[in-house]
This record gives structure tokens, C-alpha cells and sequence, in this order.
């Protein structure tokens, strides 16, 4: 370990956390789910998900965008659909409120939606899902951001980062979770090499005027760039539709506008899908869960990588040997007042 780091246990990272959130103003219900979300990141070495998150909900705190002790409200429309108004809160804690309604009705329909609205987002959606799947269920998530990604074809911002998560139960085995953002990486990736003062792939996004750029904050004031050319484009515009106006939250350019130049988190709703297995297969469900690891067993028994697999071994790896956190990061967390 060089100087310019500190090794932390991940109990270590949760105290810190929640000290942090808790000194900034969050009420515990938030502090204790919030930084839940950090401990994930660091844990699955996902360094832009992590401990850094704490200068993101600081600074949505200070500038008014989130309520700092919101109490999220459920209610069920219909049998098969939850919706949790958030209050003008962090995600987390609206998740936690619905999440059991959610694999309530899931269970009992065998397909269940739960919306959150009226919630600020600054988080990975792999923790949601997973808590999902070890309820036993196949999940996936959905939410727009902050318009910061110019659409394939364009230059201006029109969509956010608007991840798509999905997850499923592997017995006797870590589940299949994969989160992705739609743009080429996401904001937190681009927003860690501009402190590190490296440069990035041109790929990543456009200048402001358009044109290509190696440099992080140039990308940061321009746009962003979607994955995968007009495929990308077509996944985030669903990811718009879906978890906007469907579920009657924002879309990204609304979010940017609400936001009012407080450069905060984003705000809007969230879309969580819930399947429960043995609503298509009753008694069998066990079953064919175990003929699907044949497909698993495809693609690692040629070499390939299955996708979430990276974040289970650094998972293994930190539960044993804990974490390396910049210690710059840690000097700027702590002059937050």
C-alpha cells in the first residue's frame, strides 16, 4: 500500500460512511440504507459507486436538492403494482419501503412492478436487484438521470447515464447481476479520471462544440456518448418512456431542468420488475432454474467472462483484505461541512 491510499475494513467504510451522511444532515432511516449502497461499491470494486458517492449526496444535500428526512409513502394502485413516493428523498430508503410489498405481490401474481417516484438517484441499481434475487425472484431496474448523453447521430445532451439492471437466482451459486449504464461509461467513471488528471478514451463523449476530446472535463461539459451506436440510443430512449412519463416521473431533460444549475443528484422515479419463477412453473421452477446454469456453464466453458462475475471477485477479495481508498478522497470527504 503506497501513501497516497488507506486500507479500510468494509466495516470500517460503513462506519465512515454513515458518520459522514449523518454529519452532513440525513435523518439515520437514510443514513443507515444510504450508505448501504457505498459499502456495495467498494466491496465489488466499483470505486465511482463508492465512498466518493459521499461528495455527490453532500452536495445534493447543501443545495437543497434532496429532503433530508423524507418518509417515503406506499400505496398499491393495483394488486400487482406498488408505487412509493419518495418524498423528495434518497432512492434507497424508497426502495427498502417497497421492496416488500414488492415480493409480496410478485409472489402472489407471479409479476409485480414497483414504481418509486419523486426520489433523488446518485447510486448503482445492483444492490436493489440483488436483494430481489436472494428473495428468490428474477428482477430487473430502470431509471433515467440527468440529461447528459447526446442521443447516436447528435451532440446535445438529451438522455442521462439511464442504467438497466437485471439479476437472477443461481442455486447454490452467486446470482447473475449485471448493471449497465446505456452511455459508453458512466458519469462517476469520467468524473474519477478528472480528479485523477487522466486522460480518457474519445469514445466516451463530445466537446462542447461537438467535436472529440481526450479530457474528462471538456466530456463533462459537453456530452456524453450512448454504447453501441443507435443500439444504445434505442435502450436509453426505452429507459425515458419507461421510467418517466409510464410511471408519471421525469425524464432526463426534466430532471436537468428541476435540478436549476444546483449540480445535484438526479431526480425522478425508478422502474423494479419482479418475476417470481413459480408463477410460470409452479413445483417445476426448481428445476428448470438448474437446466438454465447449462447456459452459464456456455459461456465460461470458452473463456468468455460472465458479466457481473468481475464484481464477485473483488467482492471475495475485499471481505478478506478490506478496501484501498484514495486518501486525497478521504481529505476532501472530510473538509465537507
Amino acid at each position: 500500500m503506497s501513501d497516497d491510499h488507506v486500507r479500510m475494513t468494509l466495516a470500517e467504510v460503513r462506519d465512515y460512511a454513515r458518520a459522514t451522511l449523518t454529519r452532513v444532515g440525513l435523518s439515520p432511516a437514510h443514513v443507515a440504507a444510504v450508505a448501504e449502497t457505498m459499502v456495495a461499491g467498494e466491496r465489488d470494486g466499483c470505486g465511482s459507486h463508492g465512498l466518493y458517492r459521499l461528495l455527490v449526496a453532500a452536495h445534493s444535500v447543501a443545495s437543497g436538492v434532496v429532503v433530508p428526512d423524507a418518509a417515503p409513502v406506499a400505496s398499491r394502485p393495483k394488486p400487482g403494482l406498488v408505487r412509493v413516493d419518495g418524498g423528495g428523498g434518497f432512492a434507497q430508503l424508497a426502495f427498502e419501503t417497497g421492496r416488500p410489498l414488492l415480493v409480496e405481490a410478485a409472489r402472489a401474481g407471479g409479476i409485480a412492478a414497483l414504481a418509486l417516484n419523486n426520489v433523488v438517484h446518485f447510486a448503482a441499481l445492483w444492490p436493489e436487484i440483488e436483494a430481489l434475487v436472494d428473495d428468490g425472484l428474477v428482477a430487473l431496474a430502470f431509471t433515467p438521470s440527468h440529461a447528459w448523453v447526446a442521443p447516436a447521430g447528435g451532440t446535445k445532451p438529451l438522455f442521462g447515464t439511464n442504467p438497466i439492471a437485471f439479476g437472477w437466482p443461481r442455486p447454490g451459486g452467486m446470482p447473475f447481476v449485471f448493471d449497465f449504464a446505456t452511455s459508453m461509461v458512466a458519469r462517476g467513471e469520467i468524473e474519477l479520471h478528472r480528479r485523477a488528471g487522466k486522460r480518457i478514451p474519445t469514445d466516451w463523449g463530445h466537446a462542447p462544440d461537438g467535436g472529440d476530446t481526450d479530457d474528462a472535463a471538456t466530456v463533462l461539459a459537453g456530452a456524453m456518448r450512448t454504447f453501441g451506436g443507435h443500439k444504445g440510443s434505442a435502450l436509453a430512449t426505452m429507459v425515458e418512456l419507461v421510467a418517466g412519463p409510464l410511471i408519471g416521473d421525469l425524464t432526463s431533460a426534466e430532471s436537468l431542468a428541476a435540478d436549476a444549475g444546483r449540480k445535484g443528484s438526479p431526480i425522478g422515479g425508478e422502474l423494479i420488475l419482479a418475476i417470481d419463477p413459480a408463477g410460470f412453473l409452479g413445483d417445476a421452477a426448481a428445476g428448470h432454474l438448474a437446466r438454465a446454469e447449462a447456459v452459464f456453464a456456455g459461456i465460461e466453458g470458452q473463456g468468455a467472462r460472465l458479466p457481473g462475475s468481475r464484481r464477485h471477485a473483488a467482492r471475495a477479495v475485499s471481505l478478506r483484505d478490506g478496501v484501498l481508498i484514495p486518501r486525497q478522497l478521504i481529505t476532501d470527504i472530510d473538509a465537507v461541512t
